[in-house]
C-alpha cells in the first residue's frame, strides 16, 4: 500500500504502541500523520523520530484531552478546519487501572476510552468518509470478553467503583468493540472499513505504571510495544483488509469478539445514548 499520499490521525501516540505505530507508520512512509495527545512536551520525541526515519513526512501535534469533551471538540475542528482527507482514523489512546471520573461526569475508562473517543470519531468521520477507502481502527483489548454482564449505564455515570478498576477497563473495552461494529453496520455499503483489536499483552507503560513491581515479574510473557502493534498496523495498511469491516483481530487475524460485543441491540443502545452524551459538543 502506498503511504505517501495518505494522512493518518492517532490519539495517544507519545508513549507505548500508539508511539511504535507512528514510527512503523512513518518507516513504511507515510504522507501526513496527525499525533493527538495531551503533552505537546511528552510527544515531541516521537514526532522527531518519525521526522528522522521519514523526512518528507508532514507530522503535526495536536493537543487533545479524551477525559473533557470540550477538549475533544475543539481539537476535532481544528482538524476540519484543515479540509483534510483522512485515510485512517486511528483511536489508540486509553487508560486502564485508574480510578476516577472525567471532567463531564464519566467513569474515567469509559469516558477516555469510549465516550472520547466516539465524539472524536463523529466529528471526524465526515473526513475518512472522503477518502478512496477510509479506515477507522479502534484499539480494544481481551479484557472486552471480561465484561460478563450488560453494561450498567448508571454506573458508567459515577466515579469508579473498584479498587483496581479493572472492571470498569473490561466495559470500555467492551464498548469500544460494540462501537466499532455499530460503525461497520451503520456505514455498510460506503468506502469506510471498520476494525476492533487486541495488541497482546503489551509491556507498554501503562501496564508499567499500574503494576509496579509485578509489572517487572509478568515481563518475560509480554511482547514489546513494537510485536504490539503490529495487528494495528496491519488492520490499517494491508490492502487485503480494505473491504473487510466489522470484524475484531488479535495477532494479526480476525477473532470472534464476545457473545455481548456481537448484540446488535446493546450496539444501538450504545450508539443511542453516546449520542445523547457527546450532543452538546458536536
Amino acid at each position: 500500500m502506498d503511504l505517501r499520499d495518505k494522512t493518518f490521525v492517532i490519539t495517544g501516540a507519545n508513549t507505548g504502541i500508539g508511539r511504535a505505530n507512528a514510527i512503523a507508520l512513518a518507516e513504511l512512509g507515510i504522507g501526513r500523520l496527525i499525533i493527538a495527545a495531551r503533552s505537546v512536551e511528552r510527544t515531541e520525541p516521537v514526532l522527531a523520530a518519525v521526522r528522522e526515519r521519514n523526512p518528507d513526512a508532514k507530522v503535526e501535534f495536536l493537543a487533545l484531552d479524551l477525559a473533557d469533551l470540550a477538549s475533544v471538540s475543539k481539537a476535532a475542528n481544528e482538524i476540519l478546519e484543515k479540509d483534510l482527507t483522512i485515510d485512517a482514523l486511528i483511536n489508540n489512546a486509553g487508560v486502564a487501572g485508574v480510578r476516577g471520573q472525567t471532567k463531564d461526569g464519566f467513569e474515567l475508562a469509559f469516558g477516555i476510552n469510549h465516550v472520547g473517543h466516539y465524539l472524536w470519531t463523529e466529528k471526524l468521520l465526515p473526513l475518512v468518509r472522503r477518502a478512496p477507502q477510509g479506515r477507522i481502527i479502534i484499539v480494544a483489548s481481551d479484557a472486552h470478553y471480561r465484561a460478563k454482564q450488560a453494561i450498567d449505564w448508571n454506573a458508567v455515570r459515577q466515579p469508579s467503583a473498584t479498587f483496581s478498576a479493572f472492571p470498569e477497563y473490561s466495559v470500555s473495552k467492551l464498548a469500544n468493540v460494540l462501537h466499532a461494529n455499530e460503525l461497520a453496520r451503520r456505514l455498510a455499503g460506503t468506502n469506510v472499513s471498520t476494525y476492533s483489536l487486541h495488541p497482546g499483552a503489551v509491556a507498554s507503560d501503562i501496564w508499567k505504571r499500574r503494576l509496579g513491581v509485578l509489572h517487572v515479574l509478568l515481563r518475560p510473557f509480554l511482547v514489546t510495544n513494537e510485536e504490539g502493534t503490529k495487528t494495528q498496523l496491519r488492520c490499517e495498511t494491508a490492502p487485503e483488509l480494505a473491504r473487510e469491516t466489522g470484524l475484531y483481530y488479535e495477532k494479526e487475524r480476525p477473532k470472534r469478539p464476545s457473545r455481548q460485543a456481537l448484540d446488535v441491540t446493546l450496539q444501538d443502545e450504545l450508539k443511542a445514548r453516546s449520542d445523547e452524551y457527546v450532543a452538546a459538543f458536536l
